[in-house]
């Protein structure tokens, strides 16, 4: 499995991904799921993936060969003029991937190919975009309402971002919001696992701003960790203690009578 997260800012995209991938508890191995593609000054695209690892690295292998090789039956990532059209064709070649996958491996191919992407990037003249593509290859596009989206296992790091995100925080406490919403999740569920990609994409820069890969002996996602699970520990004993005596103790409402 996976996490992948991707988020807007006023101040630009910050997007993060884990590694982990397995075939069983005997079968983990690391692989990237960020991906990066600019042409400085112009356009900065990005994607992260999740679910079955064939299929992805299809798509980004079919993507990085348009980059290479200009094909006029297909738009390249860098030459479609919006993102909206960027999205639009990463979707249709994840829906073909998919399709050609589960077609070649008949019914028990079903179900088994299927893969969910993140785009994220701007273009000159527009404004930064963050899309969620579905392994049907439709899509949609984060706002105000939904300002950040999430692919694999997204439970565990989901009340941390809805509790601590602000669309006008800075950059820094949006990348420790992330370490703390990974962290949770690093701590649930064993088929999500370091190391983690980092990429901060700038408003209006068109290159990458910031992009680090985070292990096991990162001291600052270690402090992130030890602090945020302190944090947790001294919150839970500063709540008012529980009373099994309670309902003897507490008044009773106005207008109405105790009973014996």
């Amino acid at each position: 499995m996976t996490y992948c997260v991707g988020m807007v800012l006023d101040k630009g995209l910050v997007l993060m991904s884990d590694t982990r991938t397995n075939s069983g508890v005997d079968n983990v191995s690391v692989f990237r799921k960020m991906f990066r593609w600019e042409v400085p000054g112009e356009r900065i695209i990005a994607l992260m993936t999740a679910g079955n690892l064939a299929t992805t690295q299809a798509v980004v292998s079919q993507l990085e060969e348009r980059t290479k090789i200009p094909d006029e039956r297909h738009n390249s990532l860098l030459e479609a003029p919006t993102m909206f059209q960027v999205a639009n064709e990463i979707g249709k070649l994840l829906r073909s991937t998919v399709a050609e996958r589960q077609v070649a491996n008949g019914p028990r191919g079903q179900g088994r190919f299927t893969a969910s992407i993140i785009v994220a990037g701007q273009i000159k003249g527009m404004e930064p975009r963050l899309f969620m593509i579905y392994p049907e290859g439709n899509f949609i596009e984060a706002g105000a309402d939904t300002p950040f989206f999430q692919i694999g296992e997204t439970k565990y790091g989901r009340p941390i971002i809805l509790r601590g995100y602000d669309r006008t925080m800075s950059i820094e406490d949006a990348v420790k919001l992330l370490m703390v919403s990974f962290d949770s999740t690093l701590k649930a569920n064993l088929s999500v696992g370091l190391p983690i990609d980092l990429l901060v994409i700038g408003r209006d820069g068109f290159v990458a701003s910031h992009e680090r890969r985070i292990g096991y002996d990162d001291p600052y996602f270690q402090a992130i960790s030890n602090s945020w699970g302190d944090a947790l520990k001294n919150a839970f004993h500063s709540l008012p203690d529980y009373s099994f005596d309670r309902e003897k103790s507490d008044p009773v409402p106005d207008g109405s009578k105790a009973e014996n």
